[in-house]
């Protein structure tokens, strides 16, 4: 079934007209991404040609899909619009509170015990203002969407940084805070910098045991994980056309990881193959009709460094399989020379666990190539190493994989078929020993490999590889095993070497699913009441934050942090994830992951009122309680990872009122800008060295801000010395309003309020 059909069709039927709009006003042909933006400008056709990476414009996205964990921020945000009824097409997918322990069906019903609160809370909001609601067990948000929503030449934006994964069907589907997300369901326009464009080319075709995953594990050892900033990655070429739908999702999806505001592929056979083996003729007849519109133009492909910013070739048919990590997904090494890198910085060979599935490759065909190295263990009585844990992507994937037989051979392996979530991934795994914090060494085919992200043991170097090779090394139990050109030993004592793996790009037989686990929203919520209750330490209704004001003075330092600070570090998941619906309960776990600069230690820092140490929330709230406001200091890429906006609206509650670093990741500068506070680069990276541990801080000129204006901090040491340096910013005419009402969301209900008057 098609969701959104006319929705669909709408889109479709003014892109011709408004494409060639955009041509003629850019003078030139255009690529995939150029074409959807103009397609979906808040004002219509267009009358400028943009300037990359300047200027911001506004979209009309065409849906919005949330996951349960930044569902509940977003939604109780959004509660306070005063609107009746979402503007676009919402969802809400309950995939992030399920712990993985047991197996699929037990950890379902712990969830279900532990978070009915919250997703009772979500269901009833979701009917209130009709929005479809995906039930625990459905399934992780982004192959729901990519089997549901996802269509060629279309736009959405979602509460997680890896909707990116729906440009595997043609989308431009880009990560956001739950404060952009209320925007477009209060009917408003969204803003984006016009991104920067870069056109990766990818020529050969993928055999053997290289797999799309290798392709942006590749990518991610080139660009880093801040080369993508600011841009869309476009994919292209005669490889990109062989490759499957949900191989081409996978790339897109780890494009969040080189901090690409998202990564797209043309409309081709394998898209529309998905679409009709997902039940959607009816978007692929439709996308038929535009096809030429829905890729880019002839002339970009054929000379694409006249068009893009920067241009990458891949050939595919040379292309190693990949290791990256540990601690960073960018850190990338082929195959084959893994033994002199590992022995040489001191990584654990044996490997503990291997765990596939994420939003990242959980489809049928990631299941059914691992499948294929699993029987050949299975057939050849070769004994696992490691253990075993999958997460199907979707209630849809699973049934069919375990119709077919696929579930069955892991199971012969003694792997634990977790629930259609995100589990491990995320940190939600109830993992049998990680409090010992000891060394050791996993392997999976997530996207994140961040300290502590999957067990919380900041000593588990995690190895992200496709899920054939996942499979492969977890059954050697060796990180340098080569199933290339490796054997390993039987029970028989017999050697044997594996095959390379196979696959289906769709099930022989179809997708098939009894339950898959949507509710559609009430066609009238306007009768349902949303309670809250006053003592609950799962939800809290939010208070609006109170402007900063101009005479930002007498500000303390919270903490210097040392090096790579993202999201995870500054709001953990994992455990933390139950209080995301409460700001004041989450806030306890406000940058407590973070590297204090002068004494190297996490969640230990000074207070300037006590000359006393102890941990950052604990000295926010004290300086809050003072009337004092504090800041936060960073480095480069701050923010980095997901899109949670808790990592904004925590330190906006404890009292910060700026964050200032070296260089920031998108959606986290986006979001502390939404939540009302200074997001700042120092304008020579040199003075981060020249901030104290005690010094006190004045904005001198915060009364002047204004776009393209340095701001002027001056800092005041103990000893009695001073200096003044100067601060960057991005902010618009409009953001500058976000910042002097208090919030984006306390001037909509501000503008609400003046239009209903």
């Amino acid at each position: 079934m098609a969701f959104d059909i006319e929705m669909i069709k709408g889109v479709y039927s003014r892109m011709s007209e408004r494409v060639d709009a955009a041509k003629t006003v850019v003078g030139k042909p255009l690529t995939l991404a150029e074409k959807i933006l103009y397609n979906h400008l808040w004002d219509g056709k267009a009358k400028t040609a943009f300037v990359r990476g300047k200027d911001y414009v506004d979209f009309a996205p065409d849906r919005i899909a949330c996951q349960d964990a930044t569902a509940q921020m977003a939604l109780l945000q959004f509660m306070q619009a005063g609107k009746s009824k979402v503007a676009v097409p919402t969802t809400v997918h309950c995939d992030h509170l399920i712990q993985a322990k047991i197996g699929a069906d037990k950890d379902l019903q712990s969830a279900l015990n532990s978070s009915s609160e919250v997703f009772n809370f979500l269901a009833s909001v979701s009917n209130k203002y009709g929005i479809g609601f995906w039930k625990p067990g459905a399934g992780i948000i982004h192959q729901v969407v990519l089997e549901n929503y996802a269509f060629p030449g279309g736009m959405m934006i979602g509460t997680d940084s890896h909707t990116v994964n729906a440009g595997g069907l043609g989308m431009i589907a880009i990560g956001v805070g739950g404060a952009d997300a209320v925007d477009v369901m209060a009917g408003m326009a969204w803003e984006l910098k016009f991104p920067k464009l870069i056109g990766i080319k990818l020529t050969g075709k993928l055999s053997g045991w290289t797999a799309p995953k290798d392709v942006i594990l590749k990518v991610a050892g080139i660009l880093t994980v801040k080369g993508g900033t600011g841009a869309i990655v476009e994919y292209f070429g005669e490889g990109a056309k062989a490759l499957s739908a949900t191989g081409k999702g996978t790339i897109c999806n780890m494009g969040a990881e080189i901090g690409a505001t998202t990564s797209t592929f043309g409309y081709d056979e394998s898209i529309e193959r998905y679409l009709r083996a997902t039940d959607r003729d009816e978007v692929a007849d439709e996308a038929n009709k535009i096809a030429s519109y829905l890729t880019g133009d002839d002339e970009v492909y054929a000379n694409p460094e006249l068009y893009f910013d920067q241009v990458i070739e891949i050939n595919l048919s040379e292309l190693k399989p990949h290791l990256n990590g540990p601690f960073t997904p960018d850190l990338a090494t082929p195959v084959g020379e893994m033994t002199e890198k590992a022995t040489k910085n001191d990584w654990p060979l044996k490997v503990e666990w291997g765990l596939i599935g994420s939003c990242t490759n959980s489809s049928y065909e990631d299941l059914s190539r691992a499948a294929s190295v699993a029987k050949q263990a299975v057939d050849n009585k070769i004994v696992a190493k490691a253990e075993f844990g999958i997460n199907p992507g979707s209630e849809q994937v699973r049934f069919t994989a375990e119709r077919d037989g696929l579930l069955s051979i892991f199971e012969d392996l003694d792997a634990k078929i977790f629930t259609n979530a995100c589990g491990p991934c995320i940190g939600q795994w109830a993992r049998e020993g990680a409090d010992k914090q000891e060394k050791n060494t996993i392997i999976h085919s997530f996207n994140r490999n961040f300290s502590k992200r999957a067990d919380g043991n900041p000593n588990t170097h995690a190895f992200v590889a496709s899920p054939e090779m996942v499979a492969a090394i977890a059954i050697s139990g060796r990180l340098d095993f080569n199933p290339m050109t490796d054997s390993l030993i039987n029970k028989d004592g017999v050697e044997v070497k594996f095959t390379e793996p196979t696959g289906f790009e769709l099930p022989p037989n179809g997708f098939d699913v009894k339950d898959a686990g949507y509710v559609a929203p009430f066609k009238d919520g306007s009768g349902i009441e949303i309670v809250v209750k006053s003592d609950s330490e799962r939800l809290q209704l939010l208070t609006p934050f109170k402007p900063i004001g101009t005479n930002l003075k007498g500000a303390k330092l919270l903490i210097k942090a040392f090096g790579k600070c993202t999201t995870d570090h500054i709001s953990m998941a994992g455990p933390w994830l139950r209080f995301r619906g409460h700001l004041d309960n989450i806030s306890n776990n406000c940058l407590i992951g973070a590297v204090n600069a002068f004494n190297k230690e996490t969640n230990k820092v000074k207070n300037q009122l006590t000359n006393e140490y102890g941990a950052v929330p604990d000295t926010g709230r004290a300086y809050k309680a003072a009337g004092i406001y504090s800041i936060v200091v960073g480095d480069h890429n701050y923010g980095e990872g997901s899109s949670r906006e808790h990592a904004a609206m925590e330190p906006r509650h404890l009292g910060v009122a700026a964050v200032i670093v070296k260089s920031f990741a998108r959606i986290h500068e986006t979001n502390l800008k939404k939540q009302g506070m200074l997001g700042l680069t120092f304008a020579n990276e040199s003075d981060y060295d020249l901030i104290m541990e005690d010094d006190t801080l004045n904005f001198l000129d915060l009364d002047k801000f204004a776009p393209g204006k340095q701001l002027s901090l001056e800092l005041v040491h103990t000893n009695g010395s001073k200096n003044t340096i100067q601060l960057n910013h991005t902010y618009n005419e409009s953001q500058i309003e976000w910042f002097k009402e208090g919030s984006a969301l306390n001037l909509i209900k501000k503008e609400q309020a003046a239009q209903a008057k």
